[in-house]
């Protein structure tokens, strides 16, 4: 891909091919169901989209999602909203504590 590092070219089951992050087995239940690809016995792969996953069950992931040099997906719109709205709130309490900082500052006339 972009980063020059390798990747493992997988067959899927609906003919085709997916590059995959290599030595990299992840806990399914850490990975969105449409990114959770899982070896089959005739090492193919496939999407599994089982909701929860069983435990143990562990999956690959795309090699696009650890590439150092492409941005992330937006996995969980949510989770996106809610640091924007925290990054908000940060600014706004920075800019509450410099305004009090300033009152509380003695005349210096």
């Amino acid at each position: 891909m972009f980063c020059g590092l390798p990747q493992d070219r997988v067959a899927t089951l609906e003919q085709d091919w997916v590059l995959l992050e290599p030595d990299v087995e992840v806990l399914a239940h850490l990975v969105p169901a449409e990114h959770r690809w899982i070896v089959l016995s005739d090492g193919r792969v496939a999407v599994y989209g089982v909701c929860p996953p069983e435990a143990d069950q562990r999956c690959r992931i795309e090699h696009r999602l650890a590439c150092a040099e492409q941005g992330l997906p937006d996995l969980w719109p949510w989770l996106t909203a809610l640091r924007g709205e925290n990054g908000r709130q940060a600014e706004r309490l920075a800019t509450a504590e410099a305004e009090a900082r300033e009152v509380e500052l003695p005349d210096a006339g």
